[in-house]
């Protein structure tokens, strides 16, 4: 399988970043791309200035793009989007094809609120349910972004054969080596692939977004690979039976 993780400039909606991910993907035949975090508007968290305009002009905007995803010429596309569920400002991990459309899996549960990033502020928490979704026989979840750091989800995930771990991203450029470090460690404990896609370029006045896309292994949590400004776009081809064999071998079999 032909896994696809990338970053983006937080304006690269109908742009030349947007035709060079299209012919990357057209290039490698790629099965499944995964997209940064709420990526068809630009990031709300920045400011603490709550405008409940914006974030309904952000769901719609998802929405229309999620719509327009088959142009992508992508079997499986994976991302999160602004949802207002009874009114209530969420964001909700997703996973798309072209016969299901957007099929949520997972709302945020645990949420930063600080310069940059005032999520907390902006939305609320999920219903805090960490369960695998099973989309085209392949079995997913989502640690977005700063859930990646509750690596006991990664472990209950894991020995829910779990095998491809989505972690979305909107983490600054300060703290990409920690990032690549937590992603490693939620590879190791679950026994699955890791991957992320993030933002790069600029965030607030003060904070570029840290890019750095990653594919790591299951079983060592080995860097398969990153990407960087001058190659945003990566993707590598992966033998999901990877997965499974990893969950016999230390740490995961290792009894609570």
């Amino acid at each position: 399988m032909k896994l696809t993780v990338c970053e983006l400039s937080n304006n690269w909606i109908d742009t030349d970043e947007y035709k060079a991910l299209l012919a990357h993907l057209d290039t490698e035949k790629s099965d499944f791309l995964l997209l940064p975090e709420m990526p068809f508007s630009t990031w709300l968290a920045g400011t603490n200035h709550v405008d409940s305009a914006r974030w309904k002009e952000a769901v719609d905007a998802h929405q229309s793009w999620i719509e327009r995803l088959a142009e992508f010429n992508t079997p499986i596309i994976a991302g999160t989007r602004p949802i207002l569920k009874n009114g209530v400002p969420h964001n909700e991990g997703f996973i798309w094809t072209k016969a299901t459309g957007a099929v949520g899996v997972h709302e945020k549960y645990y949420l930063p609120d600080e310069e940059g990033f005032w999520e907390a502020t902006w939305y609320r928490r999920g219903d805090g349910v960490f369960e695998v979704g099973k989309i085209n026989g392949i079995t997913f979840g989502f640690l977005i972004c700063t859930e990646m750091w509750f690596n006991h989800r990664a472990r209950e995930y894991g020995k829910a054969g779990m095998e491809i771990l989505l972690c979305p991203r909107a983490t600054p450029s300060t703290s990409s080596s920690s990032w690549l470090a937590g992603g490693r460690a939620a590879a190791n404990v679950s026994g699955a692939f890791c991957l992320s896609s993030n933002f790069n370029g600029r965030n607030t006045q003060d904070m570029d977004f840290g890019g750095t896309a990653w594919i790591i292994e299951p079983e060592e949590g080995e860097v398969l690979g990153t990407t960087n400004v001058k190659a945003p776009v990566l993707t590598k081809e992966v033998d999901l039976e990877d997965a499974a064999a990893a969950k016999a071998t230390y740490p995961r079999y290792v009894k609570e």
